[in-house]
């Protein structure tokens, strides 16, 4: 029987915008290094405790021992995990199992990523992606065709016409995640973009690929993100009951192949960029955890685009098929309604570093089940859902439950950590530095 896995600590940096020149800025070990400290320093733990680490990145090959040798890591196993947008999330999987099936008691799950500026293409560096999405550009070019624009925005806005077509949806309600994601970031301090913009900007900034507008699409970020996941055990052996949070259900899917079969299976970019996977895993990763939709007062879900958010709404159990519009239009995605969703800002406004972002979205959901979250906590935040997407493809979905009222003893005070942007932890792995 796999054992009980404990999120203990989380640390990220801003996300921020990517500097003209590679050479500028810090450079993706740095950022590492202060992921890392601050999730140990949350625990109180130290880099010996640490006995396996899994590190996404999609850019950079061997980031994971670069990363981690600077900061005085040895003789543990480091592996390097890439997969897609979904890469953060695949290494926090990974970890979730060494310590499950008894590998180890602590493990680490880290993603960073330093980015070039301007929007993504089908280029994703040395490594490649994972298909080269070959499979997916003919679903989009017997559907509606390949226009001159990135083919990001092309696959998930027209998956979003798609949806406009089956069900009615209209533009506005894409447009009214934006304005909920952009609103909701001006409270986080890691966010890229802090600033609130009406419906009415978000609607008439630049078009980028109908229904999408630019203030409805993530941007390139730079970024890291850390997880320390470990045993019931060491929890308890190291009193970190009060702030343990449990990853009570966790599933990976991939692409079901009948969603690029355009002849025999019809031609849904819905299905194409994603959609049964996310099903499929949300059902799994529920059932594991023994709690439906209806039990989940907080999400963070992979809003690469405002249509992707609409339609995982629908994929997630959050409402029907076809009524992720009148979801929103409701505001049960906001606070005051039935479900918080990407009280971060989301990838559209807090960023999106890829492979930082799984980690990034766990860490909010720790924080969210440990009242930590100062001005953007969710009341009585006591199940929380996360849903990472990489096309090509890779989807992880991700129960956590806070579980601090059920342990016998060694309750930790609350702590706001939200605004604490002076990071006083950020040297407490600094004199290990000099070990290499």
């Amino acid at each position: 029987m796999p054992r009980r896995v404990f999120v203990v600590g989380v640390g990220m940096t801003p996300f921020t915008k990517p500097p003209k020149s590679p050479s500028e800025g810090q450079q993706y070990p740095d950022l590492a290094a202060k992921a890392v400290s601050r999730a140990l320093a949350d625990c109180k733990l130290d880099i010996k405790d640490v006995q396996q680490a899994f590190v996404g990145n999609m850019f950079a090959n061997g980031a994971g021992q670069r990363s981690l040798y600077a900061m005085g890591f040895e003789h543990i196993p480091i592996h390097n995990v890439h997969n897609a947008c979904a890469t953060g999330s695949n290494a926090l999987y990974l970890a979730r199992q060494a310590v499950a099936y008894g590998m180890n008691d602590c493990a680490l799950a880290l993603g960073v990523e330093k980015m070039k500026p301007g929007s993504l293409g089908g280029d994703l560096g040395d490594k490649g992606g994972p298909t080269s999405l070959d499979l997916h550009f003919p679903v989009l070019v017997e559907k509606f065709g390949v226009e001159p624009v990135p083919p990001m925005p092309q696959f998930f806005g027209n998956a979003g016409r798609e949806h406009m077509e089956l069900y009615g949806t209209t533009p506005r309600q894409f447009a009214l995640i934006g304005e909920k994601n952009h609103r909701h970031s001006a409270n986080n301090p890691y966010a890229q973009f802090r600033k609130v913009y009406t419906l009415e900007q978000i609607e008439k900034s630049p078009m980028v690929h109908f229904p999408l507008t630019k203030l409805q699409c993530s941007p390139t970020s730079d970024g890291a993100a850390a997880a320390i996941v470990c045993s019931e055990d060491f929890v308890r052996r190291h009193g970190l009951e009060g702030q343990a949070v449990e990853i009570a259900g966790m599933c990976m899917e991939t692409d079901d192949l009948r969603a690029f079969d355009t002849k025999t299976h019809g031609r849904s970019v819905i299905n194409m960029v994603g959609f049964h996977m996310a099903v499929r895993a949300s059902r799994a990763a529920l059932k594991e955890a023994g709690v439906g939709p209806q039990d989940v007062q907080v999400v963070e879900l992979h809003d690469c685009f405002s249509c992707n958010e609409l339609i995982t709404y629908e994929a997630l159990g959050l409402c029907g098929e076809g009524e992720g519009g009148k979801l929103v239009e409701r505001g049960d995605c906001t606070y005051g309604g039935k479900y918080v969703i990407n009280p971060s800002g989301g990838l559209i406004s807090k960023g999106h570093p890829l492979g930082a972002t799984g980690l990034a979205q766990c860490a909010e959901l720790c924080w969210q089940m440990r009242g930590e979250a100062g001005p953007r906590q969710v009341p009585n935040a006591r199940v929380g859902l996360q849903h990472n997407l990489g096309l090509g493809g890779a989807c992880v979905v991700t129960v956590y439950k806070k579980v601090a009222d059920g342990w016998a003893a060694g309750k930790a005070p609350k702590r706001d950590m939200s605004g604490a942007m002076g990071f006083p932890e950020d040297n407490v792995q600094e004199g290990r530095r000099s070990r290499l």
